[in-house]
């Protein structure tokens, strides 16, 4: 009989430490907190430009979550080896998925990314791909040519300069499609690129604007992460066409004649949530105006009336799958026919983009 009860007692005791350790790892992810989420920036986000929207993504993605995540900001981080470190330092703070935001540091997210596969890396701009790494970025090369349009309806010269950072592919095309939304408008246009080799550097964009300008250019676009290339078409009394944020807002001149811009919380919203959710799934993301990743600041009331209904009605084009910048014949720079009438050029041929369509003036070697 005692043995019958002790073995009784024994099994009670088993089968209630079972339920228990059954019961604390059910409630697991309610003690598990908020999802830690790390953004690193390639500038300060105060820069008022690349940095400055994407934290704007950032922020909208934190006020969709709520206390639902946490996050974690580096800004100011150079594109070498110390992106590495910037990374550990984040999964050592318990970020399960880490955003960053140039170009630059996607061989250092894969090499991080190889080493933590439990974490979920999202790459902006680049094209490396692992199974916990994506890669995504937007068809600014849409918005790039409206504005194209709008500077070369402003220039009385046709001369139009352009301060780009480096001469990857996702510069190179949007200097493209500005150049051909330019000679839509005006097929003598032509548009001078100087490179500053520089993402960020207030200085050197400002120089590199002053350069352009003492060539007779009379439109300022560029491809830089601060409002300075702007600033010093302004205050020449010149016109400029914004990037990232509205440059006209704030620099506080209509002579800004339009900035494309970004819609980042866009992507990293249902990046978040699928992280959340444990649905994650790695992929190649290049959104468009069907996926509201881009758009058009307001245009400058110096733009005509009638021409801006102009621009809204091919910007309907786009977004409704109709035309698209680099279909029909295009020729470089060179005078080399690269495509036909007729033809459209694949994603692939576009990120992979090295060559200058014809009016740039300039090399992109």
């Amino acid at each position: 009989m005692k043995k019958g009860i002790v073995l009784l007692l024994i099994v009670l005791m088993v089968s209630s430490f079972a339920f228990a350790q059954g019961s604390k790892e059910a409630a697991a992810p309610k003690a598990a907190g908020p999802m830690k989420v790390g953004v690193i920036y390639i500038s300060p986000p105060g820069d008022m430009g690349y940095s400055y929207m994407h934290d704007q993504g950032t922020i909208a993605m934190e006020k969709y979550f709520g206390d639902k995540v946490q996050v974690y900001r580096m800004e100011g981080i150079a594109e070498n080896e110390n992106s590495e470190r910037a990374m550990e330092s984040l999964i050592d703070e318990g970020c399960k998925i880490i955003f960053a935001n140039s170009y630059n540091y996607q061989q250092y997210m894969l090499n991080v990314a190889k080493n933590f596969p439990d974490v979920y890396f999202e790459h902006c701009s680049g094209y490396l791909q692992n199974a916990n790494m994506s890669n995504y970025f937007g068809r600014m090369y849409q918005m790039r040519y409206l504005s194209g349009m709008i500077a070369a309806k402003m220039s009385p010269s046709g001369k139009l300069g352009y301060v780009g950072a480096f001469n990857t592919p996702e510069v190179v095309r949007g200097i493209n499609a500005f150049t051909l939304g330019v000679r839509a408008i005006n097929p003598k246009a032509t548009v001078t690129v100087v490179w500053t080799n520089s993402w960020y550097d207030p200085s050197l964009e400002r120089q590199a604007a002053v350069a352009l300008l003492d060539k007779g250019c009379d439109v300022i676009a560029q491809h830089q992460d601060t409002t300075e290339p702007a600033k010093a078409a302004i205050e020449r009394g010149k016109y400029a066409i914004g990037y990232n944020a509205d440059f006209r807002s704030m620099i506080g001149d209509d002579r800004v004649l339009v900035s494309p811009m970004w819609n980042w919380g866009n992507y990293m919203i249902p990046a978040v949530q699928s992280a959340i959710d444990g649905t994650w799934k790695s992929q190649s993301y290049w959104g468009g105006l069907e996926d509201d990743m881009i758009h058009l600041s307001p245009i400058s009331p110096l733009v005509p009336a009638e021409f801006q209904k102009e621009i809204a009605a091919k910007q309907t084009e786009i977004h409704d799958g109709k035309w698209d910048v680099f279909w029909g014949a295009i020729k470089d720079n060179t005078g080399k026919a690269r495509q036909n009438a007729g033809e459209k050029m694949s994603d692939e041929a576009m990120l992979t983009m090295d060559w200058f369509v014809e009016g740039v003036v300039g090399s992109v070697k």
